[in-house]
């Protein structure tokens, strides 16, 4: 951890944070709600029967919620970051024919049921957070537990 940090490594801290903080965020409020409101909006794609829709339900908000505590204190930095875009990717997918088939999404379930903003929105909003999982990817590891353990 010797040396200034430079205008890269503040935007990859940056990012990590705000990236991680979204998913802290997203994967909390949804695991503090009830399953089945999750599941429903899950269900609006069409893509999964009722049953993994409830499945995931369970199981997405922790992923998400463990991703973004990981990313934002630098655990495994890389490996989250591209997790995390992975996982951005498929949500953009699953976006992306809900808008190309029309399906009637009043809430994506982003932030749980809350309410939401249109799919295009959404589909907006995710290629600002996948630029910020590259920008983690990328720059992210300094000043980052990764970065502490090397040092011992």
């Amino acid at each position: 951890m010797t040396g200034k940090g430079g205008l890269k490594d503040l935007i990859g801290l940056l990012s990590r944070l705000a990236l991680g903080g979204v998913f802290i965020y997203s994967g909390g409020i949804k695991a503090l709600s009830p399953a089945e409101e999750f599941a429903y909006a899950i269900e609006s794609y069409k893509v999964v029967n009722a049953q993994l829709s409830l499945y995931a339900a369970y199981a997405v908000p922790w992923i998400e919620l463990w991703a973004g505590l990981l990313l934002a204190a630098g655990v495994f930095t890389r490996l989250n970051a591209l997790f995390i875009g992975g996982m951005l990717v498929f949500f953009e997918l699953l976006l992306g024919q809900a808008w190309l088939r029309k399906l009637p999404i009043t809430s994506c379930g982003c932030f749980g049921s809350s309410g939401g903003n249109s799919i295009e929105a959404e589909f907006l909003q995710n290629l600002v957070l996948l630029a910020l999982a590259w920008a983690a990817w990328r720059y992210g590891s300094r000043w980052s537990a990764d970065e502490y353990a090397a040092t011992l």
